[in-house]
């Protein structure tokens, strides 16, 4: 597994799909969003279903063979 760490430095969080696409994990939103819809997008460990989900300092997103830490 691949480990990422992301230092969120605007605002208190980002939405999950932004995230997917700053971090190079999905091309665009669209695929991003299809990422979720599949299921294969985990947030602390738990399925994520939410495309806009709030991603924070400290959470973990997990997604194909990769795996974020929000700092």
């Amino acid at each position: 597994m691949k480990t990422v760490e992301f230092a969120l430095t605007k605002g208190d969080f980002i939405q999950l799909s932004q995230l997917l696409k700053v971090v190079n994990v999905a091309a665009n939103g669209a695929e991003a969003g299809i990422m979720v819809d599949d299921g294969v997008v985990r947030l602390n460990g738990a399925l994520e279903s939410r495309k806009r989900a709030k991603i924070r300092v400290g959470d973990v997103v997990e997604v194909l063979d990769y795996r974020i830490y929000v700092k």
